[in-house]
């Protein structure tokens, strides 16, 4: 998951919310906006909307070597 900034320079981090025995119970988005103490922490690395659709289609299309290998890798764990 990544951090996302809006539009508005709101950003959505993400967050997991974990049982007291650390089971995963899911995960979501925060929405903190500037002016609040943890903003400037997560502005640097936060992507904007674009830059994660940008990134998404680049994957789609760039990462066929990725995937024979992965499929090579799966194939063996089968035999």
């Amino acid at each position: 998951m990544y951090v996302i900034r809006l539009a508005d320079g709101t950003l959505r981090v993400p967050q997991s919310l974990t049982s007291d025995d650390g089971l995963l119970i899911g995960n979501a988005y925060v929405e903190i906006a500037p002016g609040d103490p943890d903003y400037e922490r997560w502005l640097p690395e936060s992507l904007t909307e674009e830059e994660m659709a940008q990134r998404r289609r680049r994957w789609l299309e760039e990462n066929d070597e990725l995937e024979q290998e992965f499929l090579a890798f799966k194939a063996e764990q089968e035999d």
